[in-house]
């Protein structure tokens, strides 16, 4: 996603763990302190790590996930299989939503949530419990949100700020909490110390997953835990397609975009998209992207085809296409906005295109479409360890001729 992980950490033996902590105990009280780290490579379950610091962060992280996860797993649990009874809609004034993590993909997947909510309780002021500073952006025109809530990136560097964040929701009262993931450790923790009568835990009921062959859609189940709490209430169930990821560009954004777009190339051709980069083992390799651009080249002739760039300015295809970059995130998707198609692996980029409403091809070979995949708008999402380009290419054949008939 982009896409997650305080919430899909790779398992870690205790064997594992207790042989990383011995070894950074040992590395630590060396004369040389953290310099000798740096000097040191190991062998921990038969993965080689090529620097002490890397041992060190690797370590702390393991730690930190496998602690909170053992002090959190039975925290905040919704009392989702009882009646609740009968509620009046005009009483659930303030919701607090929880999701502390600060990714632009792990963010854009909870807009579906809040539209939900949203639909459900009209006047109601929702609060957002986040980390970073990129939930303002991506919520700007959502006239709901009353209150974002942001942990610091670097908690023990902005120590003060971290419990300042922490100690508000304390302070403050609401009528219904939610916790967007159940495996997010802080977002278990907050939902717990919030002061609230009506909690979602955000767990994996059976019921979800008798009843949602999509359950597992990071953006989708949310949503479903939400339906299946208000049953509870005595609310009708609600049928309705899941909303799709949507930034809320406004219209003058989206004319800028167009105006953007038009000084790459303006020539009266439609323009597909493409997002080379990706974190990880998510990131396509430059022979990989090439041969698939070029074959992109043949197929669509009568197209143009742009390149976004992240930040850091990275192309996969050596900067052959036009390219567009922006920090600013919503400048970004306002151009994609005006492309007729956008592919990308697996990532922000990848939900952001979505999130425009801009058919989306996602690449996924590490994570699991089912978890992640673009579902709006004949959008789709492509395994590529059991396919090959002529799948691809018939994919984007069948976007372009729904969009064609629409």
């Amino acid at each position: 996603m982009g896409t997650s992980q305080d919430d899909g950490a790779t398992p870690v033996k205790n064997s594992d763990i207790c042989e990383s902590y011995t070894t950074v105990q040992r590395l630590c009280s060396q004369p040389s302190g953290f310099n000798g780290l740096g000097k040191v490579v190991n062998t921990l379950s038969g993965k080689k790590y090529f620097t002490g610091m890397s041992i060190l962060k690797k370590t702390i992280n393991a730690l930190r996930r496998r602690l909170m996860h053992q002090l959190t797993k039975n925290i905040g649990k919704s009392n989702s299989d009882l009646n609740i009874g009968p509620i009046v809609i005009s009483d659930i004034k303030r919701i607090l939503i929880c999701r502390p993590n600060k990714r632009l993909g792990n963010l854009l997947l909870i807009t579906p949530l809040v539209q939900e909510v949203i639909a459900t309780f009209p006047l109601v002021k929702i609060d957002l419990f986040v980390k970073g500073n990129l939930a303002p952006v991506l919520f700007k025109n959502y006239e709901n949100i009353n209150r974002i809530i942001q942990l610091p990136e670097k908690s023990f560097k902005h120590l003060i700020k971290y419990l300042r964040g922490w100690t508000s929701i304390k302070k403050s009262h609401y009528d219904i909490v939610i916790n967007v993931i159940e495996g997010s450790s802080s977002g278990r923790i907050s939902t717990q110390l919030a002061h609230s009568k009506y909690k979602i835990s955000g767990e994996i009921n059976q019921d979800i997953r008798l009843r949602y062959k999509d359950y597992e859609h990071n953006a989708k189940f949310p949503v479903y835990a939400f339906r299946t709490y208000l049953t509870k209430m005595a609310f009708i169930e609600n049928d309705k397609p899941v909303p799709p990821l949507n930034l809320r560009l406004s219209p003058s954004e989206i004319a800028e975009g167009r105006i953007k777009l038009k000084n790459l190339v303006n020539n009266g051709k439609r323009t597909i998209g493409i997002f080379t980069y990706a974190t990880g083992d998510k990131c396509y390799s430059e022979s990989w992207w090439e041969n698939f651009y070029e074959r992109l080249k043949a197929e669509y002739k009568d197209y143009n085809i742009i390149e976004v760039l992240p930040a850091h300015h990275i192309s996969k295809i050596s900067f052959k296409a036009p390219t567009f970059s922006s920090k600013d995130v919503r400048e970004v998707g306002a151009v994609i906005a005006n492309t007729e198609l956008f592919i990308s692996a697996d990532g922000g980029i990848m939900h952001l295109s979505s999130s425009v409403h801009t058919p989306t091809v996602g690449l996924f070979s590490v994570t699991s479409p089912n978890s992640y995949q673009p579902y709006n708008n004949h959008s789709v999402g492509i395994n590529t360890n059991n396919s090959n380009t002529d799948d691809w290419i018939k994919a984007i054949n069948k976007i372009i001729s729904c969009q064609s008939s629409n």
